[in-house]
């Protein structure tokens, strides 16, 4: 028996605060109008995410979804913990422009837990038409793929948003500069 219930009841509170609040930062008239409360609910949805981010770590290796669940689960955490300290680093230097782009890459990540529970519905209705349909079975097939297909469709769009926006995108390479040799 899983202990964990009092983290889970944790996870889901801190990430249903952030999945309510974060669809209102992106209202460009109350970042206009009222810049203070923007900051405030900024610092509440950090604070959500923090406590959520650290109980899903704790949780994901008791993922039931087999060895994709803490694997997928730990990955897409450990990322939103990640893009919400670079976007808080991002403002505290006034680099608004990586802030907007970090935020995006978060709510993308915010809202995997929606989307995970849309492919989970079309991964189970896709299974009906393949011979005898058992449900438990169908939703087990479904549950060990969408640990990743939750969250990496959403960055995959989050980053084409940023990019269309014209904000600092990720880099997949290095810059291609050749380093030189420095001559004593």
């Amino acid at each position: 028996s899983y202990r964990g219930v009092p983290l889970a009841v944790t996870d889901v509170i801190s990430g249903g605060i952030v999945l309510l609040l974060s669809p209102v930062q992106f209202v460009g008239a109350l970042r206009t109008r009222t810049p203070r409360l923007h900051r405030w609910i900024g610092r509440l949805i950090l604070l959500s995410i923090a406590v959520a981010g650290v109980s899903a770590l704790v949780i994901a290796p008791f993922s039931p979804a087999g060895v994709s669940g803490p694997f997928g689960s730990g990955m897409m955490a450990a990322l939103w913990l990640g893009t919400a300290a670079a976007a808080y680093r991002a403002i505290r230097r006034r680099d608004v422009p990586s802030h907007q782009a970090w935020m995006i890459r978060n709510f993308a990540l915010t809202y995997s837990a929606v989307t995970l529970r849309v492919w989970m519905g079309l991964l189970i209705f896709a299974q009906v038409p393949f011979g005898e349909f058992e449900f438990d079975s169908a939703f087990s097939n479904a549950y060990s793929v969408v640990p990743f297909l939750g969250w990496i469709p959403n960055l995959v769009v989050a980053e084409l948003i940023i990019r269309r926006r014209g904000l600092p995108a990720l880099r997949l390479v290095s810059d291609t500069t050749p380093i030189r040799a420095v001559q004593p």
